[in-house]
Formats: structure tokens, C-alpha cells, sequence
């Protein structure tokens, strides 16, 4: 596996798990010319399923870029990796489950917000400003409102 940080090819594993209910592995692994440490993924090939986008364009399922807007979310909460991971797994899941070829990135969306909004509310209204284009402070506040009296 090539490391991120370096480029080299010369790794350990440090630790794996399974995913995805025994759909895939994680794997923890440790550069042995730099030290950095790095996660890989093995899964299942699937027919390549693909995003609907607003604008009508067919974009391949990219589970990287989902989980980098997750970890935008969650920038500087209490939330960790393997906190981030178990919420992409599912959501993955989930989206496997019930889409064969092509799902709309609304429903992603959607998917994400109602998985944040259990898991911290910070990071759900920072996705939800993203996600639904709030274009104003009231739009914060209105969806704050809703949250406080969610709970």
C-alpha cells in the first residue's frame, strides 16, 4: 500500500476489523520508512453505483468524498475516527441496501443529516447549512429552533 505522507510502499498492518456486517475489512496500517499511520479498506466489488447530483448529472458513489464531508462536519468536536467510520459504514449500508444502480444525492443528504443529528448536533446544523444552500443567519436560527424543540 502506498503511504500517504511519503509515498512508500513499505507497510504493516496495525490492526484490522471487520465492516459493514462482514462486508469488508478496515485496516490500520503503519508506514515502517516514516511512521505514519493510515487507514485502508478492503471491500466487496459492486456493480459501480451511481449519484444523482441537483443538476442531473451521474457521478460515481464516491465513499471518500462522503466521508470527508462527514469529517468536515464534525471538524473539531468530540467526535473521533472510528466514531466517523461506524456512521459511513451504516450509511453505506443502507444505501447498498436499498439502491442498486443509482441513488440521488438528496437522498444521501438526508441520510448524513439524520445520522448527525444523533450523534452531534454542531455538526448536523454545519452539514444541514451545506446541504440545504442557507443563504442567512435566520436560516441558522431556524434550524437551531428545530432542534431545541426536537428535544
Amino acid at each position: 500500500m502506498l503511504c500517504p505522507h511519503c509515498q512508500s510502499t513499505d507497510d504493516k498492518v496495525v490492526d484490522s476489523r471487520e465492516i459493514q456486517d462482514g462486508a469488508g475489512i478496515r485496516r490500520r496500517r503503519e508506514c515502517l520508512n516514516c511512521g505514519h499511520r493510515f487507514t485502508t479498506y478492503e471491500t466487496i466489488t459492486r456493480e459501480e453505483l451511481k449519484v444523482l447530483k441537483r443538476n442531473g448529472v451521474l457521478e460515481d458513489f464516491d465513499r471518500a468524498k462522503l466521508r470527508s464531508g462527514i469529517e468536515r462536519a464534525c471538524w473539531k468536536r468530540p467526535i473521533g475516527d472510528d466514531d466517523i467510520d461506524k456512521l459511513v459504514d451504516s450509511i453505506v449500508s443502507e444505501i447498498e441496501k436499498d439502491y442498486d444502480k443509482e441513488v440521488p444525492s438528496k437522498e444521501i443528504g438526508k441520510r448524513v443529516m439524520n445520522a448527525l443529528a444523533k450523534v452531534d448536533e454542531v455538526a448536523y446544523v454545519r452539514f444541514a447549512s451545506v446541504y440545504r444552500r442557507f443563504k442567512d443567519v435566520d436560516e441558522f436560527i431556524s434550524e437551531i429552533k428545530k432542534i431545541e424543540e426536537d428535544s
